[in-house]
């Protein structure tokens, strides 16, 4: 690839992320192209990304073949390698030649030699003190990432860990609108159950709700669930 062409392709890469910011995007899909991406861009034989789910459980989303996956798996069975160690600091973490982590990383780097695997690079996806993961770089021949590089590869992995943190805050912002609107409906359906108890107990609004929620209470029933009986006529208080 030409300088000219690594130029063209870094900037299509900064577009595709910046795309996914400002419409809705499929975030497994945008982290493939990432790492298929970041392949040709970092000279690397393969990529892979690991995520931290829900739980703070680190899952490999994304990866070029079954070789990146397979690596990227046995790190987090064996909780040691440059891209947990790149998550948990929030640094980038370079192993320019695997043989030099036999001590540190003894079942790391077996399997990544026997991948045909000579470095490996990892950059955290991260935010401020937030680490969401690591996009790791895996090539089949030894050597460093250059400062050049490496600049690139965080500034993509910026953009992605903002994507990914946005996709996260609409999912829980539609939760809560989720959440609202039940409340919203559950009060419609109280309102409408104190009118038929006031209509025909002969009560007022106040003591009509309060007679709902007694009932309720008396029960251990869900306070919505007593009115919608009695606006379905199910049930008298």
């Amino acid at each position: 690839m030409t300088d000219r062409d690594r130029e063209t392709q870094l900037l299509q890469t900064f577009v595709t992320l910046a795309d996914s910011l400002v419409t809705g995007f499929d975030t497994i899909d945008v982290l493939q192209m990432l790492v298929e991406r970041t392949t040709a861009l970092f000279d690397a034989a393969d990529a892979g990304i690991i995520l931290a789910g829900a739980t703070g459980e680190l899952e490999v989303i994304a990866s070029t073949n079954e070789r990146s996956k397979l690596v990227g798996l046995l790190q987090l069975r064996a909780g040691e390698g440059p891209c947990v160690e790149s998550y948990t600091t929030g640094a980038v973490v370079s192993v320019p030649d695997l043989a030099d982590v036999d001590e540190r990383w003894p079942v790391f780097a077996d399997l990544a030699r026997d991948s045909g695997y000579g470095s490996v690079h990892a950059i955290p996806l991260r935010l401020r003190d937030q680490s969401l993961g690591s996009l790791n770089l895996f090539r089949d021949t030894t050597g460093v990432l250059n400062a050049d590089d490496a600049t690139a590869a965080q500034a993509l992995a910026d953009v992605a860990t903002i994507s990914i943190l946005q996709e996260r805050a609409l999912r829980e912002m539609d939760s809560t609108r989720d959440q609202l609107q039940r409340a919203l409906d559950s009060r419609i359906v109280i309102e409408q159950a104190k009118g038929v108890v006031s209509y025909t107990q002969s009560l007022d609004m106040d003591e009509a709700f309060q007679r709902i929620r007694r009932h309720a209470r008396e029960n251990r029933r869900p306070l919505v669930e007593v009115a919608s009986e009695i606006v379905a006529r199910r049930l008298t208080v």
